[in-house]
């Protein structure tokens, strides 16, 4: 009799795990996309600040860059903002370059602002 109590229980526990085993899968394959993104867009802004700082280019060639590396791997829709500057740190010329874009929570749908990341160069002089 005791036997007919626990008859069928094998496939709920089988559904149970096999549904905590894919979410768990799923939420560290998202996190892992998140990382990614993340890597992606402070890359692509190394990438413009440094190519904004040689000699010849400016601080738009440099913003464009950014937008550019950041539109082909994730989309046009996920860079938010890309600010560059030029200063000086202790008598060194640097340049800044803020970039902002949307941080993957569901695929890669997310929050628009984010992943926000700044990177600096040391500015070639003219000459």
């Amino acid at each position: 009799m005791n036997g007919d109590a626990e008859r069928g229980s094998a496939p709920v526990d089988f559904i149970l795990v096999g549904v905590l085993l894919t979410a768990l899968t799923l939420a560290v394959l998202q996190l892992g996309f998140a990382a990614y993104t993340h890597n992606v867009v402070k890359d692509a802004a190394v990438e413009g600040a440094h190519y904004a700082a040689l000699a010849d280019n400016t601080v738009a060639d440099g913003e464009e860059r950014t937008r550019r590396i950041i539109a082909r791997s994730f989309g046009e829709d996920a860079v938010t903002l890309v600010v560059g500057s030029q200063a000086r740190r202790h008598g060194v010329p640097i340049v800044t370059m803020v970039v902002s874009a949307r941080l993957p929570v569901i695929g890669n749908i997310g929050i628009p602002n984010g992943t926000v990341v700044t990177a600096h160069a040391p500015a070639q002089i003219p000459g």
